[in-house]
């Protein structure tokens, strides 16, 4: 992720148990939470789920002989920007309530349990070691895991199969792009050595691993070259709504390629009347709504407010579109409903094929 501009803010070194806070808005509807501003939520590391996970993180890295610790801040999503060698965690994080609301709208919560969250932590960890160190510039580093440079792909395809990578992250994440693949390499070379040996013996990517191990012996005792602080898109800066905040999720992930969509419309519909009476494609998907959110929620095991969300989206490009039903409603129901379980799919997901209608 590119880095972007973010207001400088300084954080001790090792984070301090406090006693957990009641905030004032833990037992508010949802309807009531989500007008509220990411700005005012009042949130804060200290005392609260991800705490301990953080310095469980910084021993594990004092443990290899890594002096380098890097910082964190509240986000709206995981990441660790270029050129900031720290850690982005996003907010829902560090209230049980707002973990619910996650849930409701994204499928899933990514960290949600103690197993995952160390997972993304040393993930993350990978990344901004890599930005402290420079590493990605170094030529070994390129022939080990590729041009850092290669563009990053909106999705990928990747081979379970391969032994060329680790395990780690779901959805085989150290195939998506060589940066990915170093901290996914570091994230498990975290962990036990004999582990790790045991486990990828025999594997190509046990060289990477191997290339990870030396390199960070490499490092022991030096000063990281990168040490900026800055605290990248705080969350105290927030100001959309939690409403705003999870539309805008929502539509990212529902709908990163309108033009592929609205190809695949124009085959289901028309934008030519052919006879009188033809109905529009947008009171067809609204009077059908009922219908195609219960079968593809039933299908995919799928919320219906996503599934929801996602004929939404169809209905409004049919709307701009100006189609029409054409044919038997029947087969045009049909073909609406793949296309709205490939939709639905790709949104929780974020891979997978575009279907052939």
């Amino acid at each position: 992720m590119s880095a972007r501009s973010g207001k400088t803010a300084r954080r001790k070194a090792t984070p301090t148990a406090r006693p957990r806070r009641r905030l004032w808005w833990s037992r508010l509807s949802d309807e009531e939470l989500l007008d509220l501003r990411l700005c005012d939520l009042g949130l804060r590391i200290d005392g609260s789920p991800v705490e301990r996970p953080l310095r469980r993180l910084y021993a594990e890295l004092e443990r290899r002989g890594i002096g380098f610790k890097p910082h964190y801040w509240i986000a709206q999503e995981w990441f660790s920007p270029d050129g900031v060698p720290g850690i982005a965690i996003p907010f829902y994080l560090l209230h049980p309530r707002l973990k619910r609301l996650e849930r409701r709208f994204m499928e899933e919560v990514e960290g949600g349990n103690a197993d995952s969250l160390m997972r993304i932590l040393r993930h993350e960890a990978g990344h901004a070691v890599d930005t402290a160190y420079r590493l990605r510039r170094r030529k070994a580093w390129r022939e080990t895991f590729g041009p850092a440079s290669r563009r990053y792909p909106r999705h990928y395809r990747p081979r379970p199969g391969s032994k060329r990578f680790v395990q780690h992250l779901d959805s085989w994440y150290a195939q998506s792009h060589p940066t990915e693949d170093f901290a996914e390499t570091f994230a498990v070379w975290l962990g036990p050595k004999a582990r790790w040996r045991r486990q990828y013996a025999g594997w190509p990517a046990l060289r990477k691993l191997d290339y990870v191990d030396r390199t960070m012996q490499e490092l022991c005792g030096r000063r990281p070259l990168v040490r900026a602080r800055h605290h990248v898109e705080p969350i105290k800066i927030a100001r959309r709504t939690l409403r705003q905040h999870y539309a805008a999720m929502v539509r990212h992930y529902r709908s990163d390629d309108v033009e592929k969509i609205d190809q695949i419309l124009r085959r289901v519909f028309t934008a030519r009347r052919t006879r009188a009476g033809q109905v529009r494609a947008s009171r067809f998907l609204r009077e059908n709504a009922p219908r195609l959110r219960r079968r593809v929620a039933e299908r995919l095991g799928a919320s219906e407010y996503l599934v929801q969300e996602m004929l939404d989206h169809l209905t409004e490009r049919s709307r701009r579109l100006r189609l029409l039903v054409r044919g038997e409603k029947r087969k045009a129901l049909r073909r609406v409903e793949r296309l709205l379980v490939a939709l639905t799919r790709k949104a929780r997901t974020g891979v997978g094929p575009w279907i052939a209608l």
